[in-house]
């Protein structure tokens, strides 16, 4: 099965008319995308981009052979644009099939927003799902099921649940519906050979290099208008780092960084380090309003208890938030802040085994796990002997980690800069 990206933008196209951001300032050549619309085969047309014919001919394709157009999305921009001698565009009823005389099958996915997702089978036996922006699938089910079917344009049967197998390719709003992919991933739809490619391209990611860079962390990638495909072949993708460390100074997006690089996958476990603080209702904000950013299918646990977490086999994703705050209690725990017992040598090797333990269990991970730590080596001296100490014993510990990280990153302005990896 042959796929034409005749776009991969978003609806209004990228750079937006009249839009100003930089994200538009700098999507000039390659990185310009007319909103998304597939073609399959020369024979389906999924959405319609500006201009289809025009496009398919700069791709070397042509609309002559399309035998059905549908669409997945309301429209609320200008009139679409239907070339002469294209059927008229239709939605399919969610859950109802098509049989195209030329052997495409084609089902109608229901999603949790307005619009209607396709699950796409070739003749020779691949398959592959597209998502309209901004949606999700509202309830997995499987494949076709085996029922009979009429073949025609317009006119179905409704499928029949069957179990879940891989898709060879799923092209979806992967920057804005990460959750989606996290889902398709959580039912088996999206396995370690899926082709996850993004389209509904916007302008909140900087084309170029910080737009692979996010989708390379998800797992997907993304490919300019124009751009022809064969469903089904081999393809290597990204391969996702399982160690990352996340590093920043305050207010530097570190933990917003870290978040998405985790948001496509489900059963993510978010490990808080900073406990309760009674009576502190400023700190109670700060940890409300990292809840209230998390997927609500990730689990949170409070513990510093780190070990065990990044050792256990067979185990989810891990987001660790943050290395300061369990130095913090590690240093409580050994009497280091005491100026004393730090010279004595005693409070220093407690300290030192409990650092040793923590890395060697970064050493031992087998889960994926992202790490947040805060970077303080560039600002200002401490006041207090027990305050350098603290900042000298974090940037020891980031080294540390770091060295056992195949990905380290340092965010500053909210700009996340790779270090390694």
């Amino acid at each position: 099965m042959e796929l034409t990206l005749l776009g991969t933008g978003a609806p209004a196209g990228l750079p937006r008319p009249g839009c100003t951001c930089a994200g538009c300032a700098t999507a000039v050549g390659a990185d310009a995308r007319a909103a998304t619309a597939l073609l399959v085969d020369g024979v389906l047309l999924l959405d319609l981009t500006p201009g289809p014919a025009l496009a398919a001919a700069r791709a070397g394709r042509t609309l002559h052979g399309v035998r059905q157009v549908l669409l997945s999305h309301p429209h609320d921009g200008p009139a679409r644009e239907v070339p002469a001698g294209l059927p008229a565009p239709v939605r399919v009823p969610d859950g109802r099939e098509l049989a195209l005389l030329d052997g495409h099958r084609v089902r109608a996915v229901a999603l949790d927003t307005p619009g209607t997702g396709y699950e796409i089978t070739g003749p020779d036996g691949e398959r592959l799902l597209y998502l309209p922006p901004g949606a999700a699938p509202a309830g997995l089910v499987g494949p076709f099921g085996g029922t009979a079917r009429e073949t025609g344009s317009g006119r179905g049967t409704a499928a029949s649940p069957a179990p879940y197998a891989p898709y060879a390719l799923v092209v979806l709003d992967v920057l804005g519906r990460p959750d989606a992919l996290a889902r398709l991933r959580a039912a088996g739809a999206v396995g370690p050979t899926t082709d996850v490619l993004a389209v509904h391209v916007d302008h909140d990611v900087p084309p170029g290099s910080e737009l692979r860079r996010r989708l390379a962390a998800a797992g997907a990638r993304t490919v300019p208008d124009g751009t022809t495909l064969l469903v089904g072949d081999y393809r290597a993708v990204p391969d996702l780092p399982r160690r990352t460390l996340v590093l920043g100074g305050a207010r530097s997006g570190k933990s917003v960084e870290a978040e998405r690089r985790l948001a496509a996958f489900p059963d993510v476990l978010y490990v808080a380090t900073g406990g309760t603080r009674d009576g502190d209702a400023e700190w109670a904000s700060r940890v409300a309003a990292h809840r209230e950013r998390r997927p609500a299918s990730w689990r949170t646990v409070e513990t510093r208890d780190l070990a065990p977490l990044l050792t256990e086999p067979d185990a989810p994703p891990i987001l660790i938030d943050c290395l300061s705050l369990w130095l913090t209690d590690a240093m409580d725990r050994v009497g280091a802040w005491d100026d004393e017992r730090w010279r004595s040598g005693t409070a220093r090797r407690a300290l030192a085994d409990r650092v040793g333990e923590l890395v060697a269990a970064f050493r031992a991970a087998t889960r994926t796990v992202v790490a947040v730590g805060n970077e303080v080596g560039s600002g200002v001296v401490p006041a207090t002997a027990s305050g350098r100490r603290f900042r000298d014993e974090l940037g020891r510990l980031n080294a540390a980690v770091a060295a056992e990280c195949e990905h380290v990153l340092l965010v500053t302005a909210g700009t996340a800069l790779p270090l390694r990896g």
